[in-house]
């Protein structure tokens, strides 16, 4: 399967449609810096958030069409596939680098971090979000003997690689970076996940009160903020 084709197919039909409150939230957690890294940008919006905000960002993708949409935003973009190299920068260029729901995407997890500790300037942020594979709903469905596969879910047919939140932190600390945060994205448009009542605005409110101070259970996605050693 040629996966740059697929993708570059995948970002021609999907170009600017994102849960923007997920980005905002994940924005909402980076810390001060200059130079900052997303790593697998995709269309570019949480980056051009971002750059909004004053910092200068740079972006890598494995698919052209993707960098053509972040270059349109105002970031600097370059074509690279993860799985078959590094990053194309310096040890210790950036002040902060982003993976927005990245990871659960590629066949070799662990260069890719590996690269990331690498491009992180010593005290630099690492800020990290993740589908989660122990929310409730995956858990209840494997009790009942499913593994279901559904769009815009931890089991999305897309997803690689899954991760829960604990084995995340391990990953992360065990490269030498410090988990200061965590928080966690309920997401509840997510149809094939939540009944319609949990839309209802009291719902929404406890619930997503629920996915923040616990993640691991009741989150779509988690965020962990990390801290390299100075």
């Amino acid at each position: 399967m040629n996966l740059r084709a697929w993708y570059d197919a995948y970002w021609s039909e999907k170009g600017d449609r994102v849960d923007r409150a997920r980005l905002e939230q994940l924005a909402s957690h980076v810390a001060q810096g200059a130079r900052l890294l997303v790593v697998d940008s995709g269309n570019g919006v949480l980056g051009g958030m971002l750059r909004a905000r004053g910092y200068r960002v740079f972006a890598t993708d494995l698919s052209g069409v993707a960098c053509r949409l972040s270059r349109a935003k105002g970031l600097l973009p370059i074509q690279v596939d993860l799985d078959a190299g590094g990053l194309p920068f310096a040890s210790a260029t950036f002040d902060i680098v982003v993976s927005d729901s990245g990871l659960e995407h590629r066949f070799f997890v662990d260069p890719v971090l590996d690269e990331i500790v690498r491009v992180l300037r010593p005290g630099g942020q690492f800020l990290l979000l993740l589908p989660n594979i122990a929310h409730w709903w995956v858990r209840w469905n494997l009790l009942r003997g499913h593994f279901p596969i559904a769009r815009n879910t931890p089991t999305d047919f897309t997803h690689l690689r899954h991760f829960t939140l604990s084995d995340t932190r391990r990953a992360l600390e065990a490269r030498g970076l410090k988990v200061v945060h965590v928080d966690g994205v309920a997401s509840l448009w997510v149809w094939q996940m939540y009944p319609t009542y949990f839309r209802w605005p009291l719902v929404r409110r406890v619930y997503t009160w629920l996915a923040r101070r616990r993640p691991s259970l009741f989150a779509r996605d988690f965020i962990l903020d990390a801290r390299k050693a100075p």
